[in-house]
């Protein structure tokens, strides 16, 4: 699975390209092949290091997205 990732708070050139195996969903969830994510205000104050996560919440940049449904929990 690739998604977008930063080390370090920072400007827009912190962004890189972050790989990790395909998740499995738990009870409840889903897991979405995503086509198109879209980038909003929370994303970049996230990336500039003024917005946590909320706590089990994923750390990954992307909170809409767009995709086909793939496996069920």
């Amino acid at each position: 699975m690739e998604f977008v990732d930063f080390e370090a708070p920072g400007a827009p050139d912190v962004l890189n390209l972050g790989h990790t195996q395909v998740p499995s969903p738990g009870p409840e969830e889903v897991l979405i092949k995503v086509a198109y994510a879209g980038v909003n205000r929370p994303d970049c104050i996230q990336r500039a290091g003024h917005y946590p996560p909320p706590p089990g919440a994923s750390p990954i940049l992307g909170l809409e997205v767009a995709g086909t449904i793939v496996a069920v929990g």
